[in-house]
């Protein structure tokens, strides 16, 4: 798969920011401080759906039209942000939109996407069972599939790693959460239509290992998923067209435990007084585990999204030590 070109990029901020500005990035004092480096945190909380893969939606679609191939129905599956994101673009499309999750998934997470008009079917008990629900689902109706890792939500990915890295040229070193693989991907589309020299720093959560297993092994490797709080990166099977990206481009992987995820989730609310969800807590988890080799060396976090439950967060706040 060819990575999105820096043109590519830039046209698909346009489509982006018919929607919504470029997200911050802050350098926050108390993260700094307890990472002995400047941190810098890139804030795609701040969407409107609270999660970076809006981003992605917009442009998909936004592909689809320009070809004259909006269908009457999309179909995908989710653990909650590509959901949504696929749900706001299908809702500005006049596009029907049915969304595939796993039995106990996020409350908010779900509500979210039925305001957003989602048709919204629980099914299976993780997410591969869910997206093989969704592409029977999909064959069955004649509706159009939305794949988790396509080039066209590569493109508009990329644009927020291309802000980020345009805003702080002097980046060291990054970490991105993996989930499906859309971020880090598109962190590498960004470096590379910018010549930047950031390293780029993969994050996986210990819970859900595919990713890991599968660059250790030069193919996909299912893996169980057991985190409980990192939803946004609970992948059982790895993608292979991702994988092909990751391989050749990520410096290394870094993984991180529940617990880990839960003390980056307090010290995100604390220093910043930004909600983070599990997995767009990962990166911090990550930078905190490096943090002695980073001294003087400026450090992006992406904190990709802040869906979490009103109850989880509770929980993971009361149990700060």
């Amino acid at each position: 798969m060819t990575l999105p070109t820096r043109t590519d990029i830039e046209a698909a901020a346009e489509v982006v920011y018919r929607e919504f500005p470029p997200t911050p990035q802050y350098r926050w004092a108390l993260l700094s401080q307890r990472l002995g480096t400047d941190c810098w945190v890139k804030h795609e909380n701040h969407t409107p759906v609270g999660a970076f893969k809006i981003r992605g939606g917009l442009t998909y679609f936004d592909q689809l039209r320009r070809r004259g191939e909006l269908p009457r129905e999309v179909i995908s599956a989710t653990r909650g942000n590509h959901g949504q994101s696929i749900g706001w673009a299908a809702r500005a499309h006049g596009v029907r939109c049915t969304i595939v999750v796993p039995h106990g998934n996020s409350v908010e997470k779900n509500a979210a996407m039925r305001a957003l008009g989602v048709q919204l079917i629980e099914h299976g008990s993780d997410f591969q069972e869910s997206r093989e629900h969704a592409m029977q689902l999909a064959a069955e109706r004649g509706a159009h599939m939305v794949p988790s890792f396509h080039p066209d939500l590569l493109r508009g990915v990329s644009t927020y790693w291309w802000e980020f890295l345009r805003a702080v040229p002097d980046l060291a070193v990054a970490y991105v959460p993996i989930g499906q693989g859309s971020g880090a991907c598109a962190a590498i589309a960004a470096k590379t239509a910018l010549n930047h020299p950031v390293r780029l720093v993969g994050v996986i959560s210990a819970h859900a290992t595919t990713y890991a297993d599968s660059l250790a092994a030069g193919r996909v490797v299912e893996a169980p998923v057991s985190t409980e709080l990192a939803d946004g990166m609970a992948c059982r099977v790895a993608d292979a067209a991702a994988l092909a990206i990751l391989g050749p481009h990520l410096h290394h992987l870094v993984p991180v435990s529940d617990a880990d995820v839960a003390q980056a989730m307090r010290w995100l609310f604390a220093d910043t007084h930004n909600v983070a969800e599990g997995a767009g807590a990962a990166a911090l988890a990550a930078a905190w585990q490096e943090r002695d080799q980073l001294a003087g060396r400026p450090v992006g976090i992406a904190l990709t999204g802040g869906n979490v439950d009103s109850a989880v967060l509770a929980r993971v706040l009361g149990a700060a030590a």
